[in-house]
């Protein structure tokens, strides 16, 4: 972990490049050197049916929720989830500019006893790295 899930509203299909958002996040993760390489994941889910505030259909949201696992301090978490809201709220500038648009994001800590992972990705990366 950490995974990284954003739901958006559909009517910003021609306003947001999903391609170029998602990589937006996945770099900002890495910058923060506190996520292993091999654990993230950035995957993006349109949502084709929403209501937002007084129902205008003009009105548009993206909302991130990053799942992680324990053992971050909250200084830690803190410092990593303010330069990846940063990194892409600035991305999302121009859609601010020219639209009524909400942007939130939320950290959520799994529980260890509750959270089951396989992962052969650590493995592979680690294997890449030695061999150039």
């Amino acid at each position: 972990m950490p995974h990284f899930t954003l739901e958006y509203s559909a009517n910003l299909d021609g306003r947001l490049d999903m391609a170029k958002i998602v990589e937006v996040v996945r770099k900002a993760a890495v910058e923060t050197g506190i996520f292993p390489l091999g654990g993230i994941r950035v995957r993006a889910i349109r949502c084709e049916h929403y209501a937002i505030a007084d129902g205008s259909p003009d009105f548009g949201f993206l909302d991130m929720l990053l799942r992680l696992g324990e053992g971050r301090d909250l200084a830690s978490r803190q410092k990593a989830g303010e330069h990846i809201f940063e990194a892409l709220s600035a991305h999302l500038d121009p859609v601010f500019a020219t639209s009524k648009f909400a942007l939130s994001f939320d950290m959520q800590i799994n529980d260890k006893e509750t959270s089951w992972k396989r992962n052969n990705i650590h493995e592979a990366l680690t294997a890449e790295a030695a061999h150039g």
